[in-house]
């Protein structure tokens, strides 16, 4: 069987049949540019006389042995899996090949500095790529003890799971590294990081011992390194989380290496955590961006227990893995980091991005039924993570805090180094908290779609309230299926001005059940100035506000004196433009006056990438070019009013340096990159400067070697990557041709690189450069997905897609390649997704007009 996909019926066939004990793996890295040699050895248990499989796929098999029989590679390895006949009860397969260095991101992936010529190598294992390293038995159930031997270059640093030992020399200029067993560990959260990496260690001395901490990144980024802050929130989060769940830290040692070209933000591998270099900052940048690092170091610390410790038996507990991970980062922000408002960055971003997701058509439960492995790649989204991590804390809220860790706790104790399903943890939570969760999962777990909750606010003639409800709304649902409408754990806050401003007079905590929850609790109070549904954000539901209400939040929106309720009327506002219930025009308006009030700089930064997605989508097309005029002067103005040095003052000068498009805007970007408009306490920076002259090469208000001099100032691989999105950036045909040429059949083209290239093809101002491509991108689809690895074809399929060109032949052109054209389910989902984008300005542009 040739296919690299693989079944959960398989899997679970697999898993019945055999048990893994250990794998061996030998690791050439000194044989040449495009090729390592690859030795593995698995030992493991089977039924007498049956068959099975290892999953591989490398250019070259030399020997299969099994059992000291040698095996015709020709005969059994076919694709991505190698037949294992005529099994023993205990047995030894040895597979020697050559596996494949990888530019994408995926397996073991290749880079070379720039700066210095130096080569870095990392792998990147989920969902199922370990399989490119080492042959193996690729499923999360069929745990082992993993023993790795390397040899490389004697400069190199070698990092993986366990301690790294000292090295050997082997010959002049080449040592070899043997590692220790780990503990039973899967094969998606092995690892291998080697090259010289500059490093720095210390150590953690908590309760139950003492770990050894490393930081690596590549050296010419180190002079960049602030790895006593990385130390800092390290050091708190294993006070924390060790603290919480009552279990040590179960891998030894704890190693965080910052990579080159890394897809994700992070990888949990067991003790040897990945993280995409971008989080060593070069240039400045705001606090947010720090937040965002520390939750990141958190989720991935998080992970070590729930994920490594404990992992899912199938991808169909994904979301589990990922959710548990993005609420316990947030909830340790709050409580161990100066991040003490994290749950206000939870909803201005990750749950924006659930809600967007929740509301495709491409929907999901929670738990999705992941039946292969196709599926599992296309279910990294906003479901998985930010609608589950939301169910999380609704569970949290439903069950009691307490109740939840001491469900946790008995729930690690238990299952340490196995496999589990979503029902093992319910069981010990129903046992701490006496709750029978299985009304909680139905609804919450095994449906899709997002409700909304709308207040019913009736007063007397005392102007005392006489009648508080709240109407729940279903989610949208096809013909035939039952509308769902969940119970909810929330708040309902009632603010009314103080002399220290908006502040929260009353707060009730109530279920929220069925079509209609009356709230008599309110009845007779004062009707306060702001009811505001879901305080605290305890739930996942859109709300939307009275009348009272929502001109109160316009006209005092910076007199509320906490961040959350901010973000939730920020985020109403957004939903109702999403939903063509406000025109896009009122929302950029509101946004213009009250982002001068808002204090949170991670939702000024949220709320400037919304209102900039609503111009150039949701407006109608009439509106656009005078609301940009208008968005990036306010932008301006807001710039020059922040403080000196300043966040604000740097997210607005970069917000409105990427809005602006007049001559005097313009203008104002190139006196900013030439230092004849200076912004007191501005830095302007490597960063900062790549993003002013994209703009203004964009505009045409640049010329080509205008990138050429700023690469030769800056001739890094960041550098490079701005580069390459500045060239794809060039309003011309030509410039566009070479850059969809590049990204579409450039094979050889870096994943970073891919990325940059789309990312500069597409902009906003340059629709008509866009349109000749909406036919080619459906032709040229097909054949992405035949020859590309499956994240290079998603970066291709989503960024690429027309979604610019709003306009009714844009889903004509769609429909037409969705019935014409065989693509696997993951592609036509992402394509679906791209068509539904378009349904949806189009409605929100109607209401704008």
């Amino acid at each position: 069987m040739s296919t690299t996909n693989l079944t959960r019926a398989e899997a679970a066939e697999r898993s019945a049949a055999l048990r893994v004990e250990s794998y061996d793996v030998d690791l050439n890295l000194t044989a040449g540019d495009t090729e390592f040699g690859s030795t593995t050895t698995v030992r493991f248990t089977a039924s007498a006389g049956s068959a099975t499989w290892l999953d591989l796929i490398a250019p070259a098999v030399e020997s299969v042995t099994l059992n000291g029989v040698s095996l015709d590679p020709a005969e059994v390895f076919a694709g991505a899996r190698i037949a294992l006949p005529d099994l023993a009860e205990h047995n030894e397969v040895v597979v020697v090949a050559r596996c494949a260095y990888m530019h994408t991101g995926e397996g073991m992936h290749r880079f070379v500095d720039p700066v210095d010529g130096e080569v870095y190598l990392y792998t990147q294992f989920e969902s199922a790529d370990a399989r490119r390293v080492y042959a193996c038995f690729e499923q999360p159930d069929l745990k082992a003890t993993f023993a790795l031997t390397v040899t490389a270059p004697d400069h190199w640093q070698v990092v993986s799971n366990a301690a790294t030992p000292q090295s050997e020399s082997v010959r002049s200029g080449v040592a070899r590294w043997e590692f220790g067993p780990t503990g039973r560990i899967s094969t998606y959260i092995t690892a291998i990081v080697a090259g010289p990496y500059y490093h720095v260690h210390s150590t953690f001395d908590g309760a139950h011992g003492s770990y050894p901490l490393g930081i690596y990144c590549r050296a010419s980024l180190s002079k960049h390194l602030d790895e006593e802050a990385i130390f800092d929130i390290t050091r708190k989060g294993f006070k924390f989380f060790e603290g919480e769940f009552s279990t040590p830290y179960a891998f030894g040692k704890y190693d965080q290496l910052f990579v080159p070209e890394f897809n994700a933000g992070a990888m949990e591998n067991a003790g040897c955590v990945t993280f995409h270099e971008d989080m060593v900052f070069r240039s400045r940048v705001t606090d947010a961006a720090y937040e965002q690092r520390s939750n990141t170091i958190l989720h991935e610390m998080a992970h070590m227990w729930f994920g490594d410790l404990v992992t899912m038996t199938w991808w169909d507990d994904l979301w589990l893995n990922e959710s548990f991970a993005e609420w316990a980062s947030h909830h340790a922000n709050v409580h161990a980091t100066r991040w003490t408002e994290a749950w206000t960055s939870f909803g201005n971003q990750r749950k924006a991005w659930a809600y967007r997701q929740d509301q495709l058509p491409s929907t999901h439960p929670i738990a999705a039924d992941m039946v292969d492995l196709d599926s599992v790649r296309v279910n990294f989204d906003g479901i998985t993570y930010a609608k589950g991590a939301s169910a999380l804390r609704q569970l949290v809220a439903w069950v009691g805090e307490a109740e939840f860790l001491a469900g946790l706790r008995a729930y690690f104790v238990e299952h340490a180094w196995g496999n589990t399903r979503l029902q093992d943890l319910l069981a010990h939570l129903e046992a701490a908290s006496g709750r029978d969760l299985s009304e909680w999962t139905e609804q919450w777990l095994q449906t899709s779609g997002v409700n909304l909750l709308r207040p019913i606010v009736e007063t007397d003639e005392a102007g005392m309230l006489a009648r508080v409800a709240i109407v729940q709304e279903p989610p949208s649902a096809p013909d035939g299926v039952a509308p769902t409408l969940r119970s909810h754990r929330a708040a309902i806050g009632l603010y009314d001005r103080t002399p220290a401003g908006l502040e929260r007079s009353h707060r009730i905590e109530l279920d929220v059940t069925g079509p209609v929850t009356e709230v008599p609790e309110l009845t007779g109070l004062r009707r306060p100035e702001l009811l505001l549904l879901n305080d605290d954000d305890l739930t996942f539901a859109k709300i939307r506000l009275d009348e009272v209400s929502l001109r109160t939040a316009i006209q005092h929106f910076a007199d509320l004196t906490s961040s959350l309720p901010r973000m939730l009327i920020w985020g109403a506002a957004w939903d109702m433009t999403r939903d063509a219930e406000m025109a896009t025009t009122d929302y950029v308006r509101l946004a213009m006056s009250g982002l001068a009030r808002e204090s949170d700089v991670g939702v000024v930064q949220q709320v400037c990438r919304q209102v900039r997605t609503a111009i150039d989508v949701y407006a109608a097309p009439d509106h656009r070019t005078g609301l940009l005029r208008e968005w990036a002067d306010r932008l301006w103005e807001l710039a020059d009013a922040a403080d000196a040095a300043s966040d604000h003052q740097l997210a607005y000068v970069r917000t409105a340096t990427s809005a602006s498009t007049t001559p005097e805007q313009l203008g104002t970007v190139r006196a900013v990159l030439t230092g004849d408009r200076v912004l007191p306490g501005l830095a302007v920076d490597t960063d900062l400067r790549w993003a002013l002259l994209h703009r203004l090469v964009a505009t045409d208000q640049a010329q080509p070697a205008e990138i050429d001099a700023e690469l030769a100032r800056d001739d890094t691989a960041t550098g490079r990557r701005h580069a390459t999105s500045a060239r794809a950036a060039v309003p011309t045909a030509q410039a566009k041709a070479a850059a969809w040429e590049s990204a579409v059949h450039d094979l050889a083209l870096p994943n970073a690189l891919l990325t940059a290239t789309v990312g500069g093809f597409v902009q906003p101002d340059q629709r008509e450069l866009l349109r000749p491509y909406v036919d080619r991108y459906f032709q040229a689809l097909a054949q992405v997905w035949e020859e590309r690895t499956i994240d290079m074809a998603q970066t291709i399929t989503m960024g690429l897609y027309p979604a610019l060109v709003v306009e009714p032949e844009t889903v004509a052109a769609t429909d037409t390649f969705l019935a014409t054209t065989q693509l696997s389910p993951g592609a036509q989902r992402l394509v679906i997704e791209g068509r539904d984008g378009v349904l949806r300005a189009l409605r929100a542009q109607m209401t704008d007009a």
